[in-house]
């Protein structure tokens, strides 16, 4: 089973490598993502940049890359024990690791939030839906999606503690909200200096923007 368990392993960080975002984005308008808005992969920016139904689209396909390869795992190799859970948490891990530090992008990939759901959802949807129902609040109050992904990580270690969860996927879930975290410390610096920007803010900025554009094609036309 060792050798089976490092052939899944490689296989999701490879799966996890594959940059849905710059893909999507390149082929829908011919732009690099990667120098657009934030410059992140993820689906908050392609959604900013693209429109929310492409960015509904690259977060359900980075959430299969975290989700796919651990449900395959568990299918074929339906052990019960530790060695089965660590596999799991590891391949979980490595999926992340994937779209995090993707070597097609030369390891400069997302914040792994949506590709952590889809593990989190392989492993414990019941715990993946309340960091879920955590993430909206947060947002909903503050308005800050960095925050509430954030928050989602590292409370998932919480709900899989009390749903009774192996100690190997918890272990694997601290890891994960710690890779996670790190990858948002452009973000948290932010939000100390009070400079982090709303998910209100962006909108209202993207409608102007639009208004603006619209605007000047106006007076074009006029002229």
């Amino acid at each position: 089973m060792v050798f089976q368990t490092i052939f899944f392993a490689i296989a999701a960080y490879v799966a996890g490598a594959i940059p849905f975002g710059k893909i999507i984005a390149r082929y829908v308008a011919r732009i690099d993502i990667t120098k657009r808005g934030s410059g992140n992969i993820g689906a908050t920016n392609v959604a900013r940049e693209l429109g929310m139904k492409w960015g509904i689209i690259t977060l359900i396909l980075d959430l299969l890359k975290g989700f796919v390869p651990v449900v395959l795992f568990s299918h074929f190799f339906a052990q019960a024990g530790p060695f089965h859970e660590a596999a799991l948490a590891g391949i979980g891990i490595c999926a992340l690791l994937g779209h995090m530090f993707p070597v097609f992008l030369g390891f400069r990939g997302g914040k792994g939030v949506a590709t952590a759901l889809g593990v989190y959802l392989a492993i414990s949807p019941l715990s993946c839906l309340c960091s879920l129902v955590v993430f909206i609040i947060i947002v909903m109050i503050w308005n800050y999606i960095s925050l509430g992904s954030m928050l989602l990580a590292a409370v998932m270690p919480v709900f899989l503690i009390l749903f009774g969860k192996p100690q190997p996927l918890i272990i694997g879930s601290l890891i994960m909200a710690v890779l996670i975290c790190y990858k948002h410390k452009v973000n948290i610096q932010a939000l100390i200096r009070g400079e982090e920007r709303r998910w209100k803010d962006r909108k209202r900025k993207d409608n102007s923007n639009q208004a603006n554009s619209s605007s000047s094609l106006s007076n074009s036309s006029s002229e």
